[in-house]
């Protein structure tokens, strides 16, 4: 999901659920401004070593992101390790199923739907494609996260794949990828070597890839309204699509956000914390490297992965992937006998100019368009900082399902967006204690936890 950028940093050296209801009283904690956080010229393995070392020892010097300061999260602790033979004996006993190695239509076809692969191209040239598993129901479009790809909504399996118990129930569904994924690598005149085929962050996303993609949906389909359901920075492009583009607003009869993400002040990952305060400057220093895109090398990894997983067989197997440094793991509700799939799946790929966006969102507390600088924004915008997304033109019915250990989705900023979204019509805690960012698409229990409520809703709209 991230790419070189610790090369990078070397170089720089519940709280309530309200029930289809308007949008009630909610918390709102007051932001704070962050400091940012100077790294010398150093070594890239000293870079890392001290970055980490600052945040988990002196965090109030390095991280006043938020008026909370977290304690640095763990992904595998004492308790997992007791059950570390077991875990890693159920992962290799499946690291060489046929899964691993089938693509997303040879998934789909194989356990026993239909699928057919659809490309469109946007207005500023990219070729996008889409998978769809056809039905006679209403179109929904599903929207993957950043790093992800429309495979993410097929690989927790027939038996709580998003996509596939959609299907079962009779939606059309569409499964959309963004530019830049393994995907949606071309363009009508670039090639991914050139660096302006990276020059784009979610907001070109939401600005050209949505429209382009749900006009096609719904053209092919022949329907003037479809449900979408977006997992991260897919909810991220939605707000963008809408608060921009306001004719979007009447192709969409409702909008899902899993784990929203728009406001990033409170953001828990370590990576987001570590690497916001720089993002700007390391995105200057990114283009002068020749670095665009991500994923990340794992070398880069070591001193995080030691630090937050420890040493062994199963810290080798949950820590392997950066998807899991990023944004962490639940591990009851990991499927580690699935693990070998997801993890020949994703990341997909992205541009580096999509995380830097997201920093810049979490030093600057505000949901806006992307920083170039004070020239740049006056060039671009005519002001001296980058307009904000307006989100009172989204009038979208809207449904924002949370969690309170989801590392990029903090509980607070879900609660600041649902006060700005002034046609929200429900707001629900997904009720497990330690339901986090990854299991909104691949948690064992998905189809209790999630899909039983998202049902309910695509039904009433």
């Amino acid at each position: 999901m991230i790419s070189s950028v610790f090369t990078l940093m070397a170089l720089l050296s519940s709280c309530h659920t309200q029930d289809l209801i308007p949008n009630g009283n909610v918390s709102n904690n007051r932001l704070t401004e962050n400091r940012l956080m100077q790294l010398p010229f150093q070594t890239s393995t000293e870079i890392i070593e001290e970055s980490v070392s600052a945040l988990t020892k002196a965090p109030s010097k390095t991280d006043q992101i938020a008026d909370t300061l977290y304690t640095f999260p763990f992904l595998v602790n004492k308790s997992l390790l007791n059950y570390a033979d077991i875990l890693v004996s159920e992962y290799n006993t499946h690291v060489n199923d046929e899964d691993v190695t089938l693509s997303i239509s040879e998934l789909i076809t194989k356990y026993g739907y239909p699928v057919e692969r659809h490309a469109v191209r946007t207005e500023d040239g990219y070729n996008l494609q889409m998978f769809r598993i056809p039905n006679n129901g209403s179109v929904v479009f599903l929207m993957h996260g950043l790093g992800g790809c429309a495979d993410d909504f097929i690989l927790a399996g027939p038996q709580s794949g998003l996509a596939y118990l959609l299907s079962k129930e009779g939606y059309d569904v569409w499964m959309g990828n963004a530019r830049g994924n393994k995907h949606s690598r071309s363009h009508q005149y670039l090639s991914p070597s050139d660096p302006n085929f990276w020059d784009f962050s979610w907001h070109e996303i939401g600005y050209y890839d949505l429209p382009a993609m749900i006009d096609y949906a719904l053209g092919i389909s022949k329907s003037e309204t479809l449900k979408y359901i977006g997992y991260s920075q897919g909810s991220t492009v939605f707000f963008v699509m809408a608060a921009e583009k306001v004719q979007y607003n009447d192709k969409i009869s409702i909008m899902v956000a899993l784990s929203p993400i728009a406001y990033m002040t409170r953001v828990k990952s370590p990576l987001a914390r570590l690497l916001s305060p720089g993002t700007s400057l390391m995105y200057e220093v990114s283009k002068s490297l020749g670095i665009y895109e991500f994923p990340m090398k794992s070398e880069w990894t070591g001193p995080l992965k030691l630090l937050m997983c420890g040493v062994g067989p199963l810290a080798d197997i949950l820590c392997s992937n950066v998807l899991f440094l990023a944004v962490g793991f639940d591990l009851e509700q990991l499927n580690m006998t699935n693990l070998p799939v997801i993890l020949s799946h994703v990341p997909a790929g992205a541009s580096v100019k999509q995380l830097v966006h997201y920093g810049q969102g979490v030093v600057s507390g505000e949901f806006r368009q992307f920083d170039l600088g004070a020239q740049g924004n006056l060039k671009r915008y005519g002001s001296l900082t980058p307009p904000k997304y307006d989100l009172d033109r989204v009038r979208v019915p809207v449904s924002l399902f949370y969690s309170n250990e989801d590392w990029m989705a903090h509980p607070d900023d879900v609660d600041q967006l649902y006060k700005e979204l002034h046609n929200a019509v429900d707001i629900h805690r997904v009720p497990y204690e330690h339901f986090n960012h990854i299991d909104f698409i691949f948690a064992k229990e998905f189809k209790r936890l999630i899909h039983k409520r998202l049902r309910k809703l695509l039904s009433l709209f």
